[in-house]
């Protein structure tokens, strides 16, 4: 038995080839195109591992996917492979239509020849389960009920548009060729292996550095955050017991607003890795100019899948954002080897010249 598993080496990609290899037998074959934030690194530990088949390749090269879709016999694909970042998409978002849009299409179409060229037994087992964003359903004010599955789509970002479109994609290939799909939206992950241009890691990694903290506008951004491990779960109950052509949301039911992370994080690195010096790593907090058409709030209504499912997040935001935090700071070495050159450009454009200094390694 095999699974392919696009965007393999990314954050939410490696930690399920890891957790997937930690509890079962199966073959993964891990296609990656290793842009910027795929690092073969995070999967260090399976060198050597006969169970994982690392492939360098883009899920736009329709005759890689063929190839390896034929010589493997997949009995399921999970699509993690896309670009995810809003701000990066704000500065240039061609790569991201490419990749969500384009790319998405060149993989269902591979998948539906492969998939239709199968016996019926294969046909019936088969599944393509794709990984995808809270953020296509837009923005919710302070007092809109939390998304369901049945929310509108409303993306803001050139991202989530991209996103919304893939989703839309997965959708039609189910009804219209009756490709055997499942989509699960998730909310913000946090966890080991998150690239330092999100929030958390950023952060966590500044802060050590002696840098400025910064957070967009007033800080109060609301995100429900899920624990990584906790997605991974998700997903794999999903692609066990799914209904085809349904849609899973999947949150940690932990909302709560951008300075609120902030502080927290700070208070832990104030316990876990004091300051020389004393003072508290709040200190350290600098305020930046919101970036353009940034969604208020997100919130994700997940009990779709608790009630047909049986799932729910096993880490708390307390127990999982203590779990990051030592992680990041027991791994030092990965920190370091991911402050490429381009990192410290992307942080010079984002946040402006004054605090590029202050916010890269």
């Amino acid at each position: 038995m095999t699974l392919l598993v696009t965007g393999g080496a990314g954050f939410i990609g490696s930690n399920f080839v890891l957790d997937w290899l930690a509890g079962s037998d199966e073959r993964v074959i891990n296609v990656d195109k290793l842009t910027y934030a795929g690092n073969l690194q995070n999967l260090a530990s399976l060198a050597g591992d006969a169970r994982h088949v690392f492939v360098q390749g883009d899920i736009g090269d329709a005759s890689l996917l063929a190839s390896l879709l034929a010589q493997h016999q997949p009995r399921a694909v999970v699509n993690f492979a896309a670009e995810s970042h809003v701000d990066r998409s704000i500065l240039g978002p061609g790569e991201f239509i490419q990749t969500n849009i384009v790319g998405t299409f060149n993989l269902l179409e591979a998948v539906r020849a492969y998939w239709g060229g199968r016996d019926s037994k294969a046909k019936t087992a088969f599944r393509f389960l794709h990984v995808s964003t809270d953020e296509v359903y837009g923005s919710l004010s302070k007092t809109d009920p939390a998304f369901s599955e049945t929310n509108r789509y409303e993306p803001n970002s050139p991202y989530s548009a991209s996103k919304a479109a893939s989703d839309h994609l997965v959708r039609a290939y189910h009804h219209t060729y009756g490709l055997p799909v499942l989509t699960t939206n998730c909310s913000n992950n946090y966890g080991p292996f998150h690239f330092p241009e999100k929030l958390i890691p950023l952060i966590i990694v500044n802060a050590q550095a002696g840098k400025p903290l910064p957070v967009y506008g007033d800080g109060q951004q609301i995100r429900d955050w899920l624990y990584v491990k906790d997605h991974c779960s998700a997903i794999r109950r999903v692609l066990e017991a799914g209904s085809l052509g349904e849609t899973y949301n999947v949150g940690g039911w932990n909302e709560k607003p951008n300075l609120e992370i902030v502080h927290t994080v700070c208070a832990l690195l104030d316990e876990l890795r004091p300051r020389a010096d004393g003072k508290p790593y709040k200190d350290q907090i600098t305020y930046v100019t919101d970036r353009p058409g940034h969604d208020r709030r997100y919130a994700i209504d997940a009990s779709k899948i608790e009630k047909e499912l049986g799932w729910k997040p096993a880490e708390t935001f307390d127990t999982g954002i203590r779990k990051t935090v030592q992680w990041y700071l027991e791994n030092p070495d990965w920190v370091a080897s991911v402050q490429s050159g381009g990192y410290r450009d992307w942080v010079s454009k984002q946040y402006g010249e004054a605090s590029a200094e202050t916010t890269h390694l």
